[in-house]
């Protein structure tokens, strides 16, 4: 299992709908709308990281409103 956080800039007013639209998704277990360099903050899970980069760039990508998405896979040291 992969987890990775998704940091996702909106156009000015959007971060709550984008969240909401998100969080939504398979894959997905939180979305928040935040403050800061970032509007919202996603943390997903995927089998892989195929399958995650297709959750990343198939769906939420294609979220109306995101400007930039940044993934950050989480790795256990």
């Amino acid at each position: 299992m992969v987890n990775a956080y998704i940091l996702i800039q909106t156009e000015v007013g959007k971060a709550a709908e984008v969240a909401s639209e998100i969080a939504g998704m398979p894959g997905v277990t939180t979305a928040e709308d935040v403050t800061g360099p970032y509007d919202v903050i996603v943390r997903a899970e995927a089998e892989n990281v195929d399958i995650l980069g297709q959750m990343v760039v198939a769906r939420v990508q294609n979220v109306a409103g995101i400007t930039r998405t940044l993934t950050c896979p989480v790795v256990n040291l």
